[in-house]
């Protein structure tokens, strides 16, 4: 039998050197079969976990993220590693500057270890890479972590990093965290500079973070995007959260439900209002179908390149997906973007008269590399992208041996401090559950 994946740093002094060279050792011990990272940059990042620990020695740490360990999804470009995207035909691809909140995160003071493993060219969601390898789920080797920012999910699961960033273009971020039992935030379209990521989808495409913390999840959305806002306090006895009655539409596990209906009594028994709402107009598989059209005919456009046969390190199924969105007609593209504006106008009449919408992330837990991908994973995950809300999804530990379950709160534009409360909230109350 292999040997479990560590799920924790190993025991230690806590200095940001300390760490960062721990984290290293493990990449270097666990990688070759774990496949979550893709890249380091150990120079850097003990250089960087220096110049944290003297600021903190002098009192004047940078903020919360100073010291703090970090790596990114490949499809964002960190100066000096290969920008890959998940694809073998840029393996040599060298970035020869940081993605702009790779670059706002190294100004909070964040040790940048290196890049993450993903799905390929980032357009599916198991993370089973033809070039990079497998990437494991750290709760349970064989099964996906999700995908496509599955190296995300992973490395934060591990605690190989205090922070991991994704991509989020139809749940790629939330996804893994729900599928690795962690925390993911997709923040509100246009919040974040986008420079330095490789684009699947622009239309669509976010970056966010994922971390075990809710607390850093939202010290890194504030150091990415330049903002800092006053601390929110989450009182929910005075919000009001809405469930779309579409939820049961969609074939989702037993556990998945039940998952939804403990966070429901949660928010109940904190005195927040919870009604089940008809979200007129959003269909969850069709919108996701149309999602998936519209990724596919972008992504064919940017990537032309893939397209050739010649090009070696581009698997089958990839080209395929992208010369199928090459051949779409004016009239599937109108169609699908019908489908996703129809969805959007939904979420976002709904937040008109909520202060968010509670859903399950998945409808489904972590699954097996050896099962085929069930083709519904992102449809509550999506409607956040076509509303340009943010969300965040939350873990619902299961039964003692089995895998957890994940539910997501979308919140109104801009509303990223009460989601992370949120969260917050619901971690504390979770833990002391589990410990009473």
């Amino acid at each position: 039998m292999p040997e479990p994946l560590s799920l924790h740093a190993p025991p230690g002094p806590a200095s940001a050197e300390h760490r960062t060279e721990a984290a290293l050792e493990r990449i270097t011990r666990e990688n070759g079969r774990t496949r979550i990272v893709t890249a380091v940059d150990a120079h850097g990042a003990l250089a960087a976990a220096r110049a944290a620990d003297g600021r903190a020695a002098r009192g004047t740490p940078l903020g919360p993220l100073d010291g703090r360990l970090v790596a990114v999804k490949d499809n964002l470009a960190v100066r000096g590693l290969p920008w890959t995207a998940g694809v073998g035909a840029y393996r040599d691809r060298i970035a020869d500057r940081d993605a702009a909140v790779v670059a706002a995160l190294r100004r909070a003071g964040a040790v940048l270890l290196g890049t993450l493993n993903m799905h390929e060219g980032a357009l599916g969601a198991t993370s089973d890479n033809p070039h990079f390898g497998r990437c494991q789920n750290p709760l349970r080797e064989g099964f996906t972590p999700g995908g496509s920012s599955g190296g995300s999910g992973a490395a934060a699961a591990a605690g190989l990093v205090d922070v991991a960033l994704g991509t989020d273009t139809m749940g790629s971020v939330r996804i893994p965290a729900a599928y690795c039992g962690t925390y993911g935030l997709k923040p509100t379209d246009g919040s974040l500079d986008r420079a330095g990521l490789a684009f699947l989808c622009p239309t669509l495409d976010t970056i966010g973070p994922v971390a075990d913390d809710p607390a850093l999840l939202l010290a890194a959305h504030e150091a990415m995007a330049g903002v800092s806002r006053p601390a929110v306090v989450a009182e929910p006895a005075a919000l009001r959260f809405a469930v779309p009655r579409q939820i049961a539409e969609v074939d989702s596990e037993p556990c998945v439900q039940a998952a939804l209906q403990i966070a429901v009594e949660w928010l109940r028994r904190r005195g927040a209002v919870v009604e089940t709402v008809d979200l007129a107009g959003w269909e969850p598989s069709r919108a996701r179908r149309g999602g998936l059209l519209l990724i596919e005919a972008e992504a064919a456009a940017i990537l032309p390149d893939l397209l050739d046969p010649s090009v070696a390190g581009v698997s089958a199924d990839f080209r395929d997906c992208l010369a199928y969105g090459a051949g779409l007609s004016a009239a599937r593209l109108v169609d699908a973007l019908d489908r996703i504006k129809r969805a959007g106008d939904a979420c976002r009449k709904a937040l008109a008269a909520y202060d968010g919408l509670l859903l399950p992330t998945a409808p489904q837990r972590a699954f097996s590399f050896d099962v085929d991908p069930p083709p519904n994973q992102a449809d509550f995950t999506s409607l956040t992208n076509f509303g340009g809300c943010p969300a965040v999804a939350m873990p619902v530990a299961g039964q003692p041996g089995q895998l957890p379950a994940s539910v997501q709160i979308i919140g109104t534009p801009y509303s990223e401090a009460l989601l992370c409360a949120l969260a917050r909230m619901w971690g504390a109350d979770t833990k002391a559950a589990e410990g009473s």
